[in-house]
């Protein structure tokens, strides 16, 4: 195992928890990764178990930067692996997978949306030190959406003073559309 690699536990309901609180609290200051137990935002040092989204944990297994295991015997869990457990229990993985990583890799912290009903929650520094400035849906390039449909979430999206963002998922790239709204 590598030195600076964090072990993670896959348990079978799909969520990876590092039980160090010292990997853990290491592994959110890489990047606001995981969300400690029992802490919404932790603004200093946490003294918990930090739970990993499996979108995080392919991420990190990824990088190198996590070594995860499964079972009682302790069997290591491959980057295969993994992204198979992530597709099972989150609906178009793939495309929402890409969109992290680009956004991730264009140096912001992203957590999971679903509480502003949205794929992505994404930040300038990160959870407890800014509030999330976009919201983003992930679709992919020749989907469908409705004008309706736009309308709820600039709704949304204002109501909780954030920019909505449209991932569009293509062959190649990703490409992001922003919606401002405005009262005439």
């Amino acid at each position: 195992m590598v030195e600076s690699q964090a072990v993670v536990e896959a348990l079978p309901d799909s969520r990876l928890i590092v039980w160090s609180p010292e990997e853990g609290m290491r592994l959110y200051s890489l990047g606001f990764y995981g969300k400690p137990l029992g802490i919404a935002k932790p603004k200093e040092e946490f003294d918990a178990p930090l739970v990993l989204d499996p979108i995080e944990g392919v991420y990190l297994l990824e990088k190198g930067l996590i070594r995860v295991y499964s079972g009682e015997e302790k069997r290591d869990v491959s980057l295969v692996e993994l992204e198979s457990i992530a597709r099972q229990t989150l609906h178009d993985f793939e495309h929402k997978y890409r969109v992290y990583r680009d956004l991730r890799e264009r140096g912001f912290a992203v957590t999971p949306g679903i509480k502003y009903g949205c794929d992505f929650a994404v930040y300038e520094h990160g959870p407890g030190v800014d509030h999330a400035p976009f919201i983003v849906q992930v679709r992919v390039s020749g989907d469908h959406i409705s004008a309706p449909q736009i309308v709820e979430a600039g709704r949304l999206a204002t109501t909780v003073r954030k920019m909505f963002i449209i991932a569009v998922v293509e062959e190649e790239k990703v490409q992001y559309l922003g919606f401002k709204w405005w009262r005439p």
